[in-house]
């Protein structure tokens, strides 16, 4: 593995290995027992939001990870219920990287949706239909998510899975790219409706915490022929639409237990943190996806499994 990679999954293996030391310690401990989450833990959750957003390992994964090491002591539901609504709406920080960094893309969507531009427009209906799914699913199952996958074995789990898929995958678009040269990839403008609903389906299966749901975009995007740089790119331009609404729903219905357990600082302070090292990590996994593919995240995901595994057991 190039040196660069090897730095970046020991930044983040460290990262997770760094929240469980801060838990033992005797200051972070008296922190616990206060009524706010600090700007220690925001900074953590902001770190390990911003890097794995848009990486296919599971953002909320990691974030489920760092929470229970973090808020190791005996807490009320509902302060437990404010954490765990944050870990969503931290991703307001990476939508604004990515609104930003494709803010061409964003652009010709607004004069598109204004009847301007027709390639515009088509992209936002595409994004729209793939983001249906998860908006009606969503809605559905968002207590039962909650309350039975927010935790270390079902992302444990999940990370194995999807590491799995995910190889299978990656054989197949090598396989693909191999069996002719002269195969034409699509690009955004030539994906068509049942394409984006096959991808918004395929991102249904990210609401279990550990899957990921760039993850399940880009291999959907793998498996209705998009280029391995257009697959990432759909993903990011369709978690603007859907880390959008699922921030904003739980904002909506989480306010009281937010507004009672956490301090506006330390959450806009995370967003922010989150923000930055999202935008450093799409930089990064457009260049390297289109270089090497995604065989790398399958060994990341089921090494990570097998720590959550042991964490896990150990309790």
């Amino acid at each position: 593995m190039p040196i660069r990679q090897t730095f970046f999954f020991v930044f983040l293996f460290s990262s997770i290995l760094f929240s469980e030391q801060v838990g033992f310690s005797q200051e972070i401990k008296k922190e616990r027992l206060s009524p706010s989450m600090g700007y220690l833990d925001a900074t953590i959750y902001g770190i390990i939001e911003g890097v794995t957003e848009f990486l296919p390992i599971s953002s909320t994964g990691h974030l489920i990870i760092a929470s229970e090491i973090l808020e190791n002591e005996a807490n009320s539901e509902l302060k437990k219920e404010a954490v765990n609504a944050y870990l969503i709406v931290i991703q307001g920080g990476a939508i604004l990287a990515v609104a930003l960094i494709y803010r061409i893309r964003v652009w010709s969507m607004v004069l598109g949706i204004l009847g301007l531009n027709p390639s515009g427009l088509k992209l936002s209906i595409n994004l729209f239909l793939a983001f249906l799914p998860a908006a009606f699913i969503g809605l559905l199952l968002d207590d039962l998510i909650e309350s039975y996958l927010f935790g270390l074995l079902p992302v444990a789990l999940a990370l194995f899975v999807g590491g799995l898929f995910m190889a299978w995958a990656e054989k197949r678009k090598k396989s693909q790219e191999l069996a002719s040269s002269r195969v034409t990839e699509k690009s955004l403008e030539d994906l068509n409706l049942s394409s984006s609903l096959l991808i918004g389906f395929l991102q249904c299966f990210a609401m279990w915490p550990g899957t990921s749901r760039s993850m399940m975009t880009i291999v959907g995007g793998y498996i209705v022929g998009l280029s391995r740089v257009h697959a990432a790119e759909f993903s990011f331009l369709l978690g603007l639409i859907t880390l959008t609404a699922a921030a904003g729903y739980k904002c909506f219905t989480k306010w009281e237990a937010m507004n009672q357990y956490l301090q506006l600082g330390p959450v806009i302070f995370g967003c922010l943190v989150a923000g930055v090292f999202a935008a450093l990590s799409v930089f990064w996994l457009v260049g390297y996806l289109s270089r090497r593919g995604l065989g790398v995240f399958v060994v990341y995901r089921i090494t990570l499994s097998i720590i959550v595994f042991g964490i896990f057991l150990s309790r």
